[in-house]
């Protein structure tokens, strides 16, 4: 879909392609490599991400390629030879990848994603990989955060407008979706994903009207079987809420309809949701519901219920679309292998932040279950291992590689899958429910209730084979003791 009209081929960083110059002219790209996709940390320190935009980047993927004007541009720059423009008019992606379910509940400093490819192949891909996969994982995992503490109530998204350009705004909402909102006020994204949607009136429709009854009125004659009325306009408690109880009982009632519900946009909103909901109740309209709008987030959403406002659902915008609270996520590329002559080098970056040293070669990576079907780790191993289920499996943690610790009664499931061979595309991308479901049957069932949390969650455990340490701890020392030229 996001090609449709348009080319997105050009979504790099210069440096990508001024380095397949290089390797192209120095007759490099014949070698296979292998970069991985991980990042550091959660966002708002949270116990985990929700991997999201995996079907946007196979797309992407498996429709790479440059037209003229895009051969004309790079032409402009006076940067390529002719020789290097020409191999681009028939550039296609040749590579693997592999990848986790979209969905899946991820950990920091394991591989999403191993793209397993020609050097120029691998790297051009690069900052469009991540574009995708930072900003959908990053606004996913912050509308499950919203959805959480919403506790069961309703949550929409409404933050196109405030959303950083379009795209945002419709991807945006996608990846709200997957994160659980149950719809969204985005129309571009409900006709492209399916996604319900949901949106009943502005400021604008009560202020057009010579009044605010009138406006209501007005909307409960178009719009019977669904009239909810933005009642804080003027003033909620004095004249918002009586106009809706009004319209209700002299429009909707005598037709056979009910009012559906009230929203409330500015000022105290517990206060003003206990004011509201008692006179609605008053007035016979307890099925009336209350929905709360107006810069929220998890944290306000919590504080809202912790003072009782009943509150029914929740239109959140800004905090949502942008991730206001922590707003970078900061997946990463790194070069991990190199094959030469049918061999696997591996390659690791060191840096004087140790947090910064990469995990080198190729691997696999499992998630470790518990003989009750919790997750209690990620397990990284060489790609030949297979860790055993029928006697107690040895590991190494990291952090603490003194220690004798085993895996006793746990399966283990490897994680990526091959979802591009050879630059074609061979697992079909699954709907978006379905990868909606799979985030909430993993929370439900797998992830443990102290990961969730959103205050000093439980930290997931990202432990090593011996033999996967003991390469990485001998390739650390080879390097340590060579001097760099």
């Amino acid at each position: 879909m996001q090609h449709d009209g348009r080319n997105i081929s050009m979504l790099m960083d210069l440096y990508e392609m001024t380095m397949a110059h290089g390797y192209f002219t120095k007759q490099e790209n014949t070698d296979r490599v292998a970069f991985d996709v991980f990042y550091r940390k959660n966002p708002d320190k949270g116990g985990f991400t929700i991997f999201g935009g995996l079907e946007q980047i196979l797309d992407y993927i498996t429709n790479l390629h440059f037209d003229e004007a895009d051969i004309g541009y790079f032409k402009s720059l006076h940067l390529f030879s002719d020789e290097f423009l020409d191999y681009l008019r028939d550039f296609t992606f040749t590579g693997d990848v592999y990848a986790f379910k979209e969905g899946s509940i991820i950990y920091p400093n394991e591989p999403i994603m191993t793209i397993v490819a020609p050097l120029i192949d691998a790297q051009i891909v690069e900052t469009a990989v991540l574009a995708m996969m930072n900003h959908q994982s990053l606004i996913a995992t912050k509308a499950n955060r919203i959805v959480r503490a919403a506790e069961g109530r309703i949550v929409s998204d409404f933050g196109a407008r405030r959303a950083h350009n379009v795209d945002a705004a419709v991807y945006g909402a996608r990846a709200a979706y997957i994160g659980g909102v149950c719809s969204t006020a985005t129309v571009m994204a409900g006709q492209l994903f399916n996604i319900p949607v949901s949106g009943t009136m502005a400021h604008s429709w009560v202020m057009y009207h010579d009044s605010e009854y009138e406006a209501f009125k007005a909307y409960a004659e178009v719009y019977p079987d669904n009239a909810v009325f933005l009642v804080d306009t003027y003033d909620v408690i004095n004249s918002g809420v009586p106009n809706a109880i009004k319209v209700a009982k002299e429009v909707l009632e005598p037709k056979g309809y009910r009012l559906q519900g009230i929203r409330l946009d500015s000022g105290d909103l517990a206060y003003l949701a206990k004011h509201a909901r008692r006179m609605l109740d008053e007035a016979g309209l307890g099925d009336c519901k209350i929905i709360a709008s107006n810069s929220l987030d998890e944290y306000t959403i919590t504080s809202l219920i912790s003072q009782e406002g009943p509150i029914d659902g929740f239109g959140v915008g800004e905090r949502l679309i942008t991730s206001k609270s922590d707003p970078v996520f900061g997946a990463v590329y790194k070069i991990a292998g190199i094959e030469k002559n049918g061999i696997w080098e591996p390659r690791i970056k060191i840096s004087e932040s140790a947090v910064k040293i990469t995990n080198p070669g190729l691997k696999k990576v499992y998630r470790v279950y518990s003989k009750e079907g919790k997750a209690i780790a990620e397990l990284i191993t060489l790609p030949h291992e297979t860790p055993s289920t029928t006697e107690p499996y040895r590991y190494i943690d990291p952090e603490k590689p003194w220690r004798e610790l085993y895996f006793e009664d746990c399966t283990f499931k490897n994680m990526q899958e091959l979802v591009i061979s050879r630059g074609t595309q061979i697992v079909e991308s699954p709907s978006l429910e379905d990868i909606r479901k799979y985030v909430f049957y993993q929370l439900e069932n797998e992830i443990w209730e102290e990961e969730q949390r959103f205050e000093n969650p439980h930290g997931h455990y990202l432990d090593m084979s011996p033999d996967y340490y003991r390469m990485k701890m001998d390739l650390l020392n080879k390097l340590g003791r060579k001097k760099q030229h």
